[in-house]
């Protein structure tokens, strides 16, 4: 057995392929963090940024280290390393409903707007801690869950995931700028579906980012803007990681993790079930980590990320399949996480960003939601394809209520009816026959509901009914606890509902739905 090589070419691919999707997460933490919470340049480019490269530098090194390992155990040489890279939902999730509702509060008490901008970060790093602790203890009983859950359940879930957030979200990208992105989809399904090589041998993720790129500044997408470029060098400087152990013991004494433990908690759990897919994920493509290590390095990585400044928790992407296509192996993580350093630390995200649209690389992340889709059905049995088209509704379901939302809120800023939230929009809606009471009680846990209705599609296609009848009584159970479904305005937008009965209605047709299985006749299929 040869010692499998750190470096081989398709890491190029998958190196081009996962480092735009990080870059994708920095590009939007400086915005947020910026324009929505107001943080100055010392503490996002000083702090936050910097946080987030030990997070994200950890990370990968593991990865590639256990890949690497289970490589020389078998003596192979095509084992994928876990991508990783920041929580995009959290991402979302603790700016909007953790930090700014914090900075709000701070204003509202007679704050300055650097004091405000302080305290809303404190709050991120509290929220980013207590995520990191649901991580790490999630990752003792998660093995149990993946072994009871059948396939189906784990996977389409992740495609219904992949398939609106983010094959249909960078299909509009292409198709908005069809010469950039049109074009450089043809060449990465040239290259991974139909092998092509490209001319001087060239990877084809990079061959489609030199390309896209091209075409971005020929065309006109990309403009040279004097002042965004002079805004962009300001940002450059040598910034190291520093710990911020002191600012996050504040957080946590001052009661913030607390008070935003409706939000902690879910995105926890969702994260700990997010890595678990991820995990099965990865071993239905042919490498199969090891649960409890791979979901502890996990939560380490969140944990590192708080005690340095991050306020951003870390996952397990989804995608290892479409980074195993590309060829890509160990180095490519290596090679993500010293990326990502050099750019945090260094301030040169801004310019980074101007000389290279989105638009350049969106063809691949679109291809790697497509093996996503495609592996939920390839790799389940075939009886259970059912069951996988079960489990995808939710996640369009939910990128649907966010549709809903964006669309009403344009809307009124373009015609100022100020229709956005609330009973008034779910009623308008009603009224043209769109159940939006319907896809926002959807969206909340939809990862969850996607698993347990799968799950139970999968048990009833082989004549397991009381193994149903267990799934729907789990939906009521987390419906019960608002969990899934139960959700509430705050202001312009649908949040999780947590407390004793708020999902009651799904929970009764959960609860419902599991006596009607139990007395149902099964027959088991092997």
């Amino acid at each position: 057995m040869s010692a499998p090589r750190w470096f081989v070419r398709g890491d190029a691919d998958g190196f081009f392929a996962l480092a735009l999707d990080n870059l994708v997460q920095l590009l939007v933490i400086v915005g947020l963090c910026g324009g929505v919470l107001g943080f100055g340049p010392d503490l996002l480019y000083a702090r936050v940024l910097p946080g987030a490269a030990v997070s994200i530098l950890v990370g990968n090194a593991f990865y590639a280290w256990q890949a690497h390992r289970l490589a020389a155990a078998g003596g192979r040489d095509d084992v994928t390393a876990l991508p990783y890279g920041i929580n995009t939902v959290s991402l979302f999730a603790f700016v909007f409903l953790v930090m700014l509702p914090a900075k709000l509060a701070a204003v509202s008490a007679g704050a300055a707007p650097a004091q405000a901008a302080t305290i809303a970060w404190r709050a991120g790093l509290a929220a980013c801690f207590g995520s990191a602790l649901i991580e790490i203890v999630g990752a003792f009983g998660a093995e149990r869950i993946r072994r009871a859950t059948p396939r189906a359940a784990l996977l389409s879930s992740l495609a219904g995931i992949a398939v609106s957030f983010i094959a249909l979200g960078f299909l509009f990208k292409s198709y908005g700028a069809p010469l950039v992105g049109v074009v450089t989809l043809v060449v990465v399904l040239a290259a991974y579906f139909g092998n092509a090589r490209m001319p001087g041998g060239v990877p084809g993720g990079l061959a489609a980012v030199m390309l896209g790129t091209v075409l971005a500044w020929v065309s006109g997408l990309v403009q040279s803007d004097p002042a965004a470029w002079e805004a962009a060098r300001s940002s450059l400087g040598l910034r190291l990681p520093v710990p911020v152990v002191g600012e996050l013991f504040a957080a946590l004494t001052s009661g913030e993790l607390l008070a935003y433990v409706s939000v902690i908690i879910p995105m926890g759990v969702v994260n700990v079930i997010g890595s678990l897919q991820n995990i099965e994920s990865a071993e239905a493509a042919g490498d199969a980590f090891d649960t409890r290590s791979s979901l502890l390095a996990n939560g380490v990585g969140s944990l590192v990320a708080a005690l340095f400044g991050s306020c951003f928790p870390t996952t397990i992407y989804i995608g290892h399949p479409g980074w195993k296509s590309m060829g890509a192996r160990l180095g490519y993580s290596l090679a993500n996480g010293a990326f990502m350093t050099l750019i945090c630390t260094t301030g040169s995200v801004a310019l980074l960003a101007l000389a290279v649209p989105i638009e350049a690389g969106a063809a691949i992340v679109l291809w790697i939601g497509i093996i996503i889709i495609a592996q939920a059905f390839e790799a389940t049995p075939s009886r259970h394809a059912t069951a996988v088209a079960v489990g995808l509704l939710p996640g369009v379901a939910a990128w649907g209520a966010l549709m809903i939302k964006t669309g009403a809120r344009a809307a009124a800023a373009a015609g100022g009816t100020g229709l956005t939230s609330g009973a008034p929009l779910e009623a308008a809606l009603a009224a043209m026959d769109v159940s939006a009471r319907g896809a926002f009680a959807l969206e909340q846990g939809f990862i969850f509901t996607a698993m347990i209705l799968a799950a139970a599609t999968a048990e009833i296609i082989d004549g397991r009914m009381r193994r149903a009848a267990l799934w729907m009584s789990a939906g009521a159970g987390l419906a019960w606890f608002g969990l899934i479904h139960g959700y509430r305005w705050v202001g312009p937008d649908t949040v999780v509902n947590m407390g004793w009965g708020t999902g009651a209605p799904w929970a009764l047709a959960y609860g419902v739905a599991a006596l009607v299985l139990v007395s149902l006749p099964g027959k088991r299929v092997d």
